[in-house]
């Protein structure tokens, strides 16, 4: 019963040659490349990430931000951004991104050490 179902909607189903067409015309409709792709695109195919999700951990962004925040207190607001990066280097730490955690935590203690006892004797 199926196959005389398909046979209804086939006979029944326009047939334009290729001048005909409203839509492809100057194209071969016979070509082998006019295919649905709709069942072979799926969302797993379109992860851009190469990391598995399993290995991905969200601490790498707290530790590389409390580096870049003891870089940017040597110069501007030493106190502040090297507490702020002190903070951040210890969330690193707390997600099992140790070296990352240690350098913020280190950078921003020299920044506030700095900050505090060797410039101002140096003006």
């Amino acid at each position: 019963m199926m196959e005389d179902e398909r046979k209804n909607h086939t006979e029944d189903a326009p047939h334009y040659g290729d001048d005909e067409h409203p839509s492809f015309i100057g194209h071969d409709l016979d070509s082998k490349r006019n295919e649905e792709y709709a069942q072979e695109f799926t969302a797993d195919d379109l992860r851009d990430s190469e990391v598995p999700e399993e290995d991905a951990n969200p601490g790498t962004f707290y530790g590389w931000a409390g580096i870049a925040l003891a870089l940017i207190s040597f110069f501007v607001w030493p106190i502040i951004l090297g507490s702020a990066s002190i903070i951040f280097g210890f969330v690193a730490r707390s997600r099992d991104i140790d070296v990352l955690g240690n350098i913020a935590i280190g950078l921003g203690v020299i920044s506030m050490v700095m900050s505090l006892f060797v410039i101002p004797f140096l003006f």
